[in-house]
């Protein structure tokens, strides 16, 4: 039996916002980082992309080893290609979300670096704070990166002062 709906309520909510936000990314400013601190506005949208990915790993592994694993981006980062990923790792995740019970969610799941545990937590924890929420930290960083390079940034909890009312 899959995943019952109200186990994630939110997900398809945060999905769909997402979605609406990598959909306004400028080509042009993929390189641009509003701090030395900062990842560039591209890198940035291309892990916000790949998000879901995690969720699906989540769901149909028993843990992951980051050991040597280092992200790794297009050279050229576009609209295009951030959407096109974003929408087959969601795809990755739906189809996870229908392979998956609801016992399953209570299992534990294991991220670790070699020998180091970095998080051990059960999937359905793992998927409100290492999917759901992490996916919208970093797409409110990107709101910001947004405003201050000027492209007008969607509504995500009803409309944003681009949009009006």
């Amino acid at each position: 039996m899959p995943i019952p709906s109200d186990a994630l309520p939110d997900l398809d909510r945060e999905l769909q916002s997402t979605r609406r936000v990598l959909e306004r990314f400028p080509d042009a400013h993929a390189g641009w980082r509003p701090h030395d601190k900062s990842r560039p506005l591209g890198e940035l949208a291309w892990h916000i992309g790949g998000i879901p990915l995690r969720g699906a790993e989540i769901l149909t592994t028993d843990g992951l080893d980051m050991a040597g694993v280092r992200p790794t981006a297009p050279g050229a980062i576009t609209a295009a290609a951030i959407l096109q990923r974003f929408d087959e790792q969601t795809a990755r995740l739906r189809g996870a979300m229908a392979a998956t019970d609801a016992a399953a969610l209570r299992g534990e799941w294991t991220m670790r670096a070699g020998d180091r545990v970095l998080v051990r937590d059960t999937r359905a924890m793992l998927m409100r704070y290492m999917v759901i929420s992490h996916m919208i930290h970093h797409r409110a960083q990107l709101g910001v990166y947004y405003r201050l390079l000027g492209v007008p940034v969607p509504g995500v909890y009803g409309p944003s002062a681009d949009e009006g009312i």
